[in-house]
């Protein structure tokens, strides 16, 4: 359907100076006015530069007013419409930013988080020497310390209530998945903390050795050598894990 102009927008404007009107409207923070100005462009000369250029400053300019699921479906809509562009490094980005911008805490749902990451890698894969490659790499580090925080988040809940073996396996996903992750260190010794509950001694004494090789500048490393020489006692072991597994202790 036709786009109601806002009062003062006259039909059939030459599309250059409908075009630059556009971007005084979003310099200008007018981003509603731009987006309708945008899509007028787009409107009047469908598949023209001009309306090219319109659709990824449409993106731009929603993304400036946090409506990102427009930024998504117009970014979407440019990598369609003109896989070849120059901008399509800027339009995988901005996509990608879109995503990061509505990463919840990790103690929810992490869709985002993972979509966000998934066009990053993109962008430093396909496009190295791209201007957005090195804050792509940037995010995509932060992204896998979130991811890694999220697992580190049900470790912690499994190991507190002495569910060893699950807590076992997402400490172990930080440390194969996001090893350069922030949370690495603490994931080691956890995995400490459960094999020695486990009765998993010389697992629990090559963990170390990793931790010490890695992480001898932290405290968590300090933490599991006391653990490892008996110093403090590790949490209850492999029967109550088994015991209140099957439920017959609480």
């Amino acid at each position: 359907s036709e786009v109601t102009l806002q009062p003062g927008i006259e039909a059939e404007i030459p599309v250059e100076i409908l075009y630059n009107q556009a971007l005084d409207a979003d310099l200008a923070n007018q981003h509603d006015k731009a987006l309708e100005l945008f899509a007028e462009v787009e409107r009047q000369h469908p598949y023209s530069s001009w309306s090219r250029r319109s659709i990824i400053m449409a993106a731009y300019a929603a993304f400036k007013q946090k409506d990102y699921m427009r930024t998504l479906a117009d970014t979407r809509r440019y990598i369609e419409l003109y896989p070849g562009a120059p901008d399509i490094p800027y339009a995988l980005y901005l996509m990608g930013m879109a995503h990061y911008e509505q990463i919840e805490a990790v103690d929810r749902d992490q869709t985002s988080t993972v979509d966000a990451l998934r066009i990053f890698n993109t962008v430093i894969s396909r496009y190295p020497e791209s201007d957005y490659a090195l804050d792509a790499k940037l995010k995509r580090d932060l992204l896998w310390d979130h991811l890694a925080g999220k697992e580190m988040v049900i470790g912690r809940y499994y190991l507190e209530r002495n569910y060893f073996g699950p807590a076992s396996n997402r400490f172990s996903e930080v440390i194969k998945r996001y090893q350069t992750s922030s949370h690495t260190p603490e994931a080691l010794y956890r995995l400490i903390e459960c094999y020695l509950a486990l009765g998993l001694r010389e697992e629990a004494r090559r963990v170390g050795s990793i931790l010490a090789y890695n992480a001898s500048d932290t405290p968590w490393y300090n933490r599991g050598m006391t653990l490892l020489e008996g110093k403090i006692k590790p949490p209850k072991g492999l029967v109550d894990d088994i015991a209140k597994y099957l439920g017959f202790r609480d």
